[in-house]
């Protein structure tokens, strides 16, 4: 079957896609960061970034060759959609049962999401389940806590590397999700950009972590914030993070982001007294088979 030039366009080249839709990610840095950001990843280290298997990346342009939607997937993990119509989505999840591409999981706009969702039960028989609602949100003014606890911010070193990855693993299995990499290989990537501050106590020992995304098209994402649990509620996690936001701006970035998970509200009361401003929700839906299991979830 041949697809004419408004149907949806997939490829297995980075370069290619990026080619054909980065003027399209970089026109909304914020609504279209984590295809920005994984596209980074993917294109400084390697098509094995996420894993052994190769990923893919779509986009669908109108008939002026303007493309207005893209998809990326690493797999195992989710299929990453930006903003699109119930069309656009049928038409998606057409094509991608044609071509046998399974989606264990989808996110993006919470919409589009679930245009995607509902269009993928019609073309696959699978059943989709609402996983995770999140928000997007952009740092305004920056309002360190008050009272700040006890402690400093510093940027995590070699010497942390086992802690660091000890903490990643922790912070992943808190959340349920699938480590994107081996902790080690994890810490080592954060530590080598410098993509991680540390919050310690007076006396040196450290109590939580904040990381962000490289700077791609003017925009960083907080990610992951963690504090161990026997240490919460202390206010540990707010300093790392307005730590680590301050210094993403100093470096000159000019939209900080993070997301969160909208059924913790101690998190996102927490980001909204440090300043940052809801941008838009997104949702994460899961399919299964009738009767089947799940897959991952994680781009």
């Amino acid at each position: 079957m041949t697809f004419d030039d408004d149907d949806w366009q997939l490829t297995g080249d980075l370069e290619e896609f990026l080619g054909r839709a980065g003027a399209f990610l970089r026109s909304e840095p914020a609504l279209h960061t984590v295809q920005l950001t994984v596209s980074h990843k993917l294109r400084t280290e390697g098509a094995t970034a996420y894993g052994d298997r190769a990923p893919y990346y779509g986009w669908l342009a109108d008939k002026h060759g303007t493309v207005r939607a893209t998809v990326l997937r690493t797999p195992p993990y989710q299929l990453n959609l930006t903003a699109l119509t119930a069309e656009d989505a049928d038409a998606l999840a057409a094509r991608l049962a044609q071509d046998g591409r399974m989606i264990p999981s989808a996110g993006g706009p919470a919409e589009a999401a679930a245009a995607f969702a509902a269009a993928s039960e019609k073309r696959t028989g699978t059943t989709a389940r609402l996983r995770m609602r999140q928000r997007l949100y952009r740092l305004g003014t920056l309002t360190p806590p008050e009272p700040t606890p006890p402690g400093n911010a510093r940027l995590a070193a070699a010497d942390d590397r086992g802690l660091v990855a000890r903490w990643y693993a922790e912070f992943c299995a808190d959340v349920s999700e699938r480590a994107a990499q081996d902790p080690d290989g994890w810490a080592g990537s954060k530590l080598a950009r410098g993509g991680l501050m540390l919050w310690e106590t007076p006396d040196g020992t450290p109590v939580a972590m904040a990381g962000t995304t490289p700077e791609v098209a003017g925009q960083v994402r907080v990610a992951p914030v963690y504090t161990p649990a026997p240490l919460r509620g202390r206010g540990y996690a707010g300093a790392a993070t307005a730590a680590v936001s301050r210094a993403a701006l100093d470096s000159g970035a000019k939209e900080v982001l993070l997301f969160t998970d909208l059924a913790n509200p101690t998190s996102n009361g927490l980001y909204q007294r440090l300043g940052y401003r809801a941008v838009t929700d997104f949702s994460l839906y899961e399919f299964s088979e009738q009767g089947g299991g799940e897959g991952p979830s994680r781009t």
